[in-house]
């Protein structure tokens, strides 16, 4: 007998009317209109089940601290980290802890079951490291938490960079992070990326780097990125974050660059709530978007992934854990508003950033993790459009978490009780 039978499902694929059947936390058979004796069939009438989403770039020690110790009144980039080094010394591990906890609950109940989060590593006492660290303990039986070692303040620009970095590392830490553009030269940045990705091929881990946050179109880290990649043999293994100076480039110098990222296995991880909010602060009229060239990466190869980068903290007042929002974000400001872009905008929070992270057993097929949501929407364009609500979110078969439809009732002569806002069909 099965553990779970879902029945009647829309799959992201567009497969209708599909079964999935679960067996020891495990997905063991994707089918149309299957029945077994299963100890629990849920029948999802139609709605969409996909895999968790992902979130690949998050900062969770910071997360929650929004007004502490004074709230960024510019609401820009440069106050942000300002106010993050005024924060820094007031850190408590044990408020850290209690603040990322409080954000995973949120995120199991936003169906998000896998973050990358870089963690600050300037500080020589590694706290928000060790605190971090006992987060991903703490979570592990429903959230994948994979650690970026981040030298915030510059890997060569601050004093010990680079052995606190190694230090992290060494504590397990699992990715190799960076931040070339705040190194205090342009061939400072070079540098850094060089050693750090000599390091994640010493060491044989991922590398992550905020790369190019900038709006000045000559911070062209990612081009030094592509070409440590392709040096070293890390093909797959590294990424470029954020890389918001290429919406500033001129286009004959982005027609050489994408070829050189996607040959280089490089993936790009675009924030598009924060990046859209931070960058073009110093223009006036027209201003930049400040989002990098994200449908262009796509078209040339590149696996490109969307990431929420903050809630509630120096830099963003907002959020919630809604990767949906996030996609919906994404795709007004790429302008991905055909069929095939929304539904790219889908993939950039589920699929795209499982491949980034290097999820193992994600998905929906069978040997896969039985992780997955339902949601309150036929197809990847209405959850996208709706920031759907999930019904259920389940990890390896056991649920996590469940929300009641979200309906209004209404009071209207002669018109239906109740609305989802839902088109009929």
């Amino acid at each position: 007998m099965l553990d779970l039978l879902i029945t009647h499902a829309t799959l992201p694929d567009g497969r209708t009317d599909m079964s999935i059947a679960v067996q020891d936390g495990r997905i063991t058979e994707v089918t149309a209109a299957f029945v077994a004796p299963a100890h629990e069939t849920i029948d999802a009438h139609g709605l969409l089940v996909a895999p968790h989403f992902v979130d690949p770039h998050f900062h969770m020690d910071a997360t929650l601290s929004y007004g502490l110790p004074r709230v960024n009144q510019s609401g820009t980039l440069l106050e942000g980290i300002a106010l993050w080094g005024e924060l820094k010394p007031l850190l408590k591990a044990e408020a850290l802890i209690e603040r990322a906890l409080a954000y995973c609950d949120w995120a199991v109940a936003r169906g998000l079951l896998a973050i990358r989060t870089h963690v600050d590593t300037s500080d020589p006492s590694l706290l928000a490291v060790d605190a971090l660290l006992e987060v991903k303990r703490l979570v592990a039986p429903y959230i994948d938490l994979q650690l970026v070692a981040f030298p915030q303040d510059g890997v060569l620009r601050s004093p010990g960079g680079v052995e606190n970095l190694k230090r992290a590392l060494d504590k397990g830490v699992d990715v190799v992070g960076g931040i070339p553009h705040f190194e205090r030269t342009m061939a400072d940045g070079a540098a850094s990326v060089k050693l750090l990705c000599e390091l994640g091929a010493e060491r044989g881990q991922l590398v992550d780097m905020h790369c190019d946050e900038s709006d000045d179109p000559l911070s062209r880290h990612i081009e030094t990125l592509a070409f440590e990649c392709q040096r070293l043999g890390l093909h797959g293994r590294v990424t470029g974050s954020h890389c918001t100076s290429m919406h500033s480039m001129d286009n004959y110098y982005v027609s050489k660059l994408l070829p050189l990222i996607a040959e280089s296995g490089v993936a790009v991880i675009a924030n598009p709530l924060i990046n859209i909010t931070l960058q073009g602060r110093h223009d006036s009229y027209p201003k930049r978007r400040g989002m990098t060239r994200v449908p262009e990466l796509m078209a040339a190869g590149v696996n490109v992934a969307f990431g929420h980068d903050c809630v509630m903290d120096p830099w963003y007042g907002m959020g919630s854990g809604d990767m949906l929002e996030v996609a919906h974000m994404g795709l007004h400001v790429a302008q991905m508003t055909s069929q095939a872009g929304i539904r790219q905008c889908f993939e950039a929070v589920t699929t795209h950033a499982a491949r980034v992270m290097h999820l193992e057993n994600y998905g929906l097929a069978a040997g896969c993790d039985a992780s997955f949501v339902l949601l309150q929407a036929r197809d990847p364009v209405e959850a996208i459009r709706l920031r759907a609500t999930r019904l259920k979110v389940f990890r390896k078969g056991k649920l996590l978490s469940q929300a009641p439809a979200a309906t209004a009732e209404l009071k209207l002569p002669g018109r239906a009780a109740t609305t989802s806002f839902m088109p009929p069909r």
